[in-house]
């Protein structure tokens, strides 16, 4: 064989490659982002591994999804029900649970991680599974505040790691923010951003800056809300009103913060001010702390700067 046929040779493989889309997905973590994903690529036409520690979280995960999915059945296919289930069974037949990290990889196109927002934790996982995923796998975190990159180190496929991050709840929302580091090749960019449009998602570009996009102007803004409490220039409620009512917002921040956890926004807020001391836009929040501490959470609790039913 000529070293030139060689060259050509390998030149196509190469770019045979690079043009496969993404197929076989794994997501670990099945908790609520996780099995929004999955059931959101299996609906796509993707098969899909999603892996947690316990048969019995999977085993929840994926009654959730079948749930969900008998929803969008009985909406999407009301005067044809055997349609429907013909549906569910179809999407639940690209759906398989593991608990084995290692051998959900191995045949991977796309990994997306989706656990608790732990940086160390996050570093031991992908540095596991690169050991285990094929060289052509992607890697992408569904982090909304640590730093790609942090995550991406502890692995050594840096152009082949992104971020994916995706909104709750996964099958309503329609925006994806992908994210790329520096280090993040464009071919492995835009087969994220050709995997988002296959999911029938909306995709963004981002850097790997604080929070991204949304996040980035979204925890300022409800921390900011909290601060003209702490002033005593309103309250929680008539600051809600006003935004919705004067500005055209769905819910108002402190709503907001109770939807999403006055812990995880507190999370969120330390990150950043121990990376960005000097921004006083990531300054901590007394009354956030305060709260937090005495277990007032959020929707999930049944009470933050609301009261709700759990």
């Amino acid at each position: 064989m000529s070293q030139s046929f060689r060259v050509l040779t390998r030149s196509f493989s190469s770019s045979a490659a690079r043009q496969a889309a993404i197929k076989n997905v794994t997501i670990i973590g099945g908790g609520l982002m996780g099995a929004g994903i999955a059931q959101v690529a299996a609906t796509t036409g993707h098969n899909v591994v999603i892996v947690d520690t316990s048969e019995d979280i999977l085993k929840k995960s994926k009654a959730s999804i079948e749930k969900s999915l008998q929803r969008v059945a009985k909406k999407k296919f009301a005067e044809n029900p055997k349609d429907g289930e013909a549906f569910i069974s179809d999407v639940v037949g690209r759906l398989s649970v593991q608990t084995d990290a290692w051998e959900a990889v191995k045949n991977a196109d796309l990994v997306t991680e989706a656990i608790v927002e732990n940086l160390d934790i996050k570093k031991q996982l992908f540095s596991q599974l690169d050991k285990a995923a094929p060289e052509k796998t992607i890697f992408t975190s569904n982090t909304s505040s640590i730093p790609i990159k942090e995550i991406a180190v502890s692995t050594s496929r840096l152009d082949r790691f992104g971020g994916l991050h995706y909104f709750n709840p996964v099958p309503m929302m329609k925006l994806l923010e992908v994210i790329r580091i520096p280090e993040t090749s464009d071919d492995t960019f835009n087969a994220l951003l050709a995997f988002g449009k296959a999911m029938g998602k909306v995709t963004v570009n981002c850097k790997d800056t604080p929070g991204f996009i949304v996040n980035r102007l979204l925890v300022p803004y409800m921390m900011e809300a909290v601060r003209m409490v702490e002033r005593g220039d309103a309250t929680p409620r008539d600051v809600d009103t006003a935004m919705k009512l004067g500005a055209g917002y769905p819910m108002g921040p402190f709503e907001l913060t109770d939807y999403v956890g006055l812990d995880t926004c507190k999370f969120i807020l330390d990150g950043w001010h121990a990376k960005y001391p000097d921004h006083p836009l990531f300054e901590p929040s007394p009354l956030l702390n305060k709260y937090v501490a005495e277990g007032k959470l959020g929707n999930k609790v049944g009470e933050g700067f609301y009261k709700s039913k759990k």
